[in-house]
């Protein structure tokens, strides 16, 4: 398997050296028989390559030499091409980027390059790259989490599937945001070698699996495309205990509840009922990590009144229980974990320390402790450095 990745001006410099030290280190795990590939699978080749050939500029001013320049005839059935996000941050430099010329012939090159068979992987902003390309009408596919609404009126015939971290549709995949690119290549990895490989290869560079960006997205970036949009959101957020039908949502932005479904499906790929989930959920994730209360009690300060309802849209949305991203938080801050979900923060009550926060100062204090049948393990999928 070929695995090419093509790069312009303004590639991100991080999402291409993870993308090459995931092919690299899978095709060494092959060469020293820590993994079999599949009978009959060729040898995995990667390259670098622009346009014309000549060396590109990264987003941070480096000058990048390539492999070559884009070639059809050196493309086939069962290799990758792979582009990297490209630094857009903003609907008018979306426009900018696509209205350059490299950027132009890049579309047109997809185009002839997804007609012969070649599966075509891109995340971040250069997923506009492939929507300008066409290749992704009529197919599923994500973005980064900043641009989902010019995403959406830019392209729509593309079915967004604005929360996931990666989408793969008929041979084509999408990421979100930057180092998503990473999830991008580990799923190409699985899907097109082999899992067993994506999950040695995991193991090696420590990478989690993560299937939805949802509480990465930045709301301000997705709200500020629309007014109404950003009443709803302002309103939600100050009123996240509520229970919060359509018609209080269209009351609070002036609006009727069909305008409002029609405008978030149009600017965001949603619904009002899953905008107001992952509002739920974000803030639910951010007191997860920051404060010391239970899961129940958080449940309720986010308008969840059954604890089970919570848990199953925590994890559909995010793709890990409120239990594994508190104990997953707390390894990686290097706290020492407790018993049961509410879990004080280190130095918590030593003298000069704030308390910590907590979701409903009510029921910070005065709760039972759990008990140790209740205790949080790590996560089965972490990878540690003692692991190969």
């Amino acid at each position: 398997m070929s695995v090419t990745h093509l790069v312009f001006d303004g590639v991100a410099d991080g999402p291409l050296g993870v993308a090459l030290d995931v092919v690299a280190t899978a095709a060494r795990l092959v060469r020293a028989g820590l993994v079999s590939s599949p009978v009959g699978a060729r040898a995995l080749r990667q390259r670098v390559v622009s346009i014309d050939g000549g060396p590109v500029r990264t987003g941070a001013g480096r000058v990048l030499a390539v492999d070559g320049r884009l070639s059809l005839r050196a493309l086939g059935v069962g290799d990758a091409l792979v582009i990297a996000g490209l630094g857009a941050a903003s609907e008018g430099q979306v426009a900018t980027l696509l209205g350059r010329s490299d950027i132009t012939r890049g579309c047109e090159l997809l185009g002839r390059v997804a007609e012969r068979g070649v599966t075509l992987a891109a995340s971040c902003s250069a997923t506009f790259v492939l929507g300008a390309a066409g290749v992704l009408d009529g197919r599923r596919a994500t973005t980064t989490g900043w641009l989902v609404s010019a995403f959406a009126s830019r392209f729509p015939r593309v079915r967004l599937a604005a929360h996931a971290m990666v989408v793969e549709d008929d041979g084509v995949f999408t990421a979100g945001a930057a180092l998503a690119h990473a999830d991008l290549m580990m799923a190409l990895l699985s899907r097109t070698v082999s899992p067993a490989l994506a999950h040695l290869v995991a193991r090696y560079l420590l990478l989690d699996e993560r299937v939805s960006q949802a509480r990465y997205m930045l709301s301000a970036h997705l709200a500020s495309a629309d007014p109404i949009v950003a009443r709803l959101e302002a309103f939600v957020l100050a009123n996240l205990d509520r229970s919060l039908g359509v018609e209080v949502l269209a009351a609070a932005t002036a609006t009727s509840p069909r305008t409002l479904a029609r405008k978030l499906q149009a600017t965001l790929g949603t619904t009002p009922h899953a905008f107001v989930q992952r509002l739920r959920v974000a803030r639910a994730a951010e007191l997860l990590e920051t404060c010391g209360d239970g899961v129940e009690a958080i449940a309720a300060a986010v308008g969840y009144a059954d604890p089970a309802a919570f848990r199953r849209a925590f994890r559909k949305l995010t793709g890990q229980s409120p239990r594994a991203l508190r104990a997953a938080s707390r390894e990686r801050a290097g706290l020492e974990r407790t018993d049961g979900d509410a879990i004080p923060l280190t130095g918590t009550g030593a003298r000069g320390s704030a308390p910590a926060p907590t979701a409903r100062r009510s029921r910070s204090s005065g709760s039972a402790p759990s008990s140790p049948s209740n205790r949080v393990a790590p996560p089965s999928h972490r990878r540690t450095g003692s692991e190969p």
